[in-house]
């Protein structure tokens, strides 16, 4: 990518269908047309195809696709399915996160890191021994959200008020770059991608990426398009800014051993120093002024921080399981059918 373009110049091709509930939502938009009923309540929640059903139907609120009309964003028939598809998903979250404990202990959990073994943490795999190919795979995946970075979260803020709007928005303004178009966290990662030799362009790797990397991208759409859900979204949020700073301290060391380029390095070594000043932010004023406002959201609270580090650990389980067996943790490759990897 050029100095100067932008990675969502315009809106990417639908991707390919992974199953009936995915085939139906790509159908309706590709043809114009009504999703046809679909059975969904023997669906695996987590699996493909309702992962990919859920995150072309969120898609539709970001930047949407080529060739769907933006009016198709509040498509009655659309919303009905996503509604079900969304009460299989939260179900099956509510039911796999440990369950109801205070706040300020769900967020002195996520401090507990891994002793280091590189079997069980992404990021103390690919700064020890991963390969360029390993951290070329993990940015590919990442990219489904980093291109976007900061946005599912910024839903929240016109459902927030005094002291945690305050702080949310200015935690977003320094994703966004403070006010610096080159220094948005989003352009940043493509300049990283670009260092990689990855495709740049917005959604390029949706269909390499399994359903353990959609859940986790799903995840942040669903509880920042639910009023209901916003508790959770801070949760989230304040999970992601919790453990930014020593994961991204780790990949910063990666991009380095691996000789990732200048730009490589950049987006991690701004993720350590900014993220550590936004946990704080995050911990007191955020989470803080919203427990003053409004304290029986704390529940919410704790399902957002342990919703998010289910899903991580889930994606974490899968991307190492494929790199300790010799595999691409990528759905389809260069040498396979699929987006054309850019290596």
């Amino acid at each position: 990518m050029s100095a100067h373009q932008e990675s969502r110049l315009k809106s990417p091709p639908l991707p390919s269908p992974r199953g009936v509930l995915s085939s139906a939502v790509v159908s309706a938009l590709r043809n114009g047309d009504a999703p046809p009923p679909q059975e969904t309540a023997s669906a695996d929640p987590y699996g493909d195809d309702v992962q990919l059903a859920l995150y072309v139907l969120y898609e539709l609120h970001y930047q949407g696709f080529d060739g769907v009309h933006d009016s198709r964003e509040w498509d009655p028939d659309l919303l009905t399915l996503r509604r079900t598809l969304e009460q299989r998903f939260l179900t099956a979250l509510r039911a796999d996160v440990p369950g109801p404990m205070p706040a300020r202990q769900a967020l002195d959990e996520l401090l507990v890191e891994p002793v280091g073994d590189p079997g069980t943490s992404v990021t103390h795999y690919l700064q020890r021994e991963g390969g360029l190919r390993q951290l070329r795979e993990y940015a590919a995946l990442r990219s489904l959200y980093h291109l976007k970075e900061a946005d599912p979260h910024a839903w929240v803020i016109p459902r927030l008020y005094g002291r945690a709007k305050a702080a949310m928005v200015a935690v977003e303004f320094d994703e966004f770059g403070a006010g610096r178009s080159d220094d948005i966290h989003a352009r940043l990662f493509a300049d990283l991608m670009e260092d990689l030799g990855l495709e740049t362009a917005y959604g390029h790797y949706l269909d390499a990426a399994p359903a353990e990397a959609l859940a986790t991208v799903n995840l942040m759409s669903l509880l920042g398009l639910h009023r209901a859900l916003r508790g959770a979204l801070v949760g989230h949020f304040a999970t992601v800014e919790v453990t930014s700073s020593p994961g991204s301290r780790r990949l910063a060391k990666a991009m380095r051993r691996l000789g990732a380029g200048p730009a490589a390095e950049r987006f991690y070594d701004e993720h350590v120093e900014a993220d550590a000043v936004h946990e704080q932010v995050v911990r007191h004023d955020v989470i803080g002024g919203l427990l003053e406002s409004e304290p029986r959201l704390e529940p919410d609270i704790v399902f957002g921080v342990q919703a998010t580090s289910l899903l991580e650990d889930r994606l974490s389980t899968e991307l190492l399981r494929a790199w300790h067996d010799g595999h691409s943790a990528l759905r389809t490759t260069s040498e396979a059918p699929g987006p054309s990897i850019r290596w």
